[in-house]
């Protein structure tokens, strides 16, 4: 993954979904866990917490650190903590990469009691001509992949924020799961929309020629809407409190 483009590019969050998970948190130390470049950790740094990030990418951590986060690198369910302790754990665009039951039972060990476990991802809400061309073409070039991921995104998502809420329950230290959206939009135009579509979870490891084909389809389209669009966006964050009791025993990956 090339640091600075996934920087450059990469979506930012709605300043409200970070201010409802400080406001929802004991104090304002925080572990992000696939700190990735700070992408995520900058408005929780902008907002007054102290952020520590965990990240198993060397070269994303190296950049990280380049902008003045103190970063770790380890999967977060190897990550020794060394006693540390903090108010809210937050994960931007990231633990689906994580063991869901393990990763929460570790959250659950760091956290204080009343702290926040925070799992947040951007849904892409095309409108809906942009939609339809964007699944043709990855009907047309990666049919596999084609899916309902540009039709009905939530859709796609959904069964990624169950698996998330569910490993929150068996972890069995938290109150029950919440869902939080927010709704927010951006502005593309054709270069800044096929610029950020290589850093999208996987597509870095396409064949070259695929990937090619991808975002030259994806460049026509937006030529043929005006050579710009807006995108929505549903920031949704899957969230628990750390209840008083023990923390329990890590559980195996």
């Amino acid at each position: 993954m090339d640091a600075q483009r996934y920087d450059r590019t990469r979506l930012r969050y709605p300043q409200a979904l970070v201010d409802r998970i400080v406001a929802a948190s004991p104090g304002r130390a925080v572990l992000d866990v696939g700190i990735g470049t700070g992408v995520s950790a900058r408005p929780f740094r902008a907002a007054g917490c102290h952020v520590l990030g965990v990240e198993p990418d060397p070269r994303m951590a190296a950049f990280a650190r380049r902008r003045g986060f103190e970063v770790e690198v380890a999967k977060f369910e190897d990550w020794d903590p060394a006693g540390r302790t903090f108010d809210a754990v937050v994960a931007g665009q990231a633990w689906h990469w994580v063991d869901p039951i393990a990763g929460a039972a570790k959250a659950a060990e760091l956290l204080r009691p009343g702290g926040r476990l925070a799992l947040f991802w951007n849904v892409f809400q095309p409108p809906p001509d942009v939609a339809e061309a964007f699944h043709a073409i990855y009907g047309r070039v990666l049919a596999d992949r084609a899916g309902n991921f540009w039709t009905t995104p939530l859709d796609s998502y959904s069964p990624g924020f169950a698996k998330a809420a569910g490993g929150i329950r068996q972890a069995a230290a938290f109150g029950e799961p919440e869902q939080w959206r927010f709704d927010w939009e951006r502005s593309y135009t054709r270069d800044e929309w096929v610029e950020q579509v290589p850093t999208f979870g996987g597509h870095g490891q396409f064949p070259p020629g695929k990937l090619e084909d991808l975002l030259a389809g994806m460049g026509a389209a937006i030529d043929a809407v005006g050579g710009s669009f807006t995108m929505g966006y549903a920031a949704v964050v899957v969230t628990a409190a750390r209840t008083d009791g023990p923390s329990p025993p890590a559980q195996p990956t």
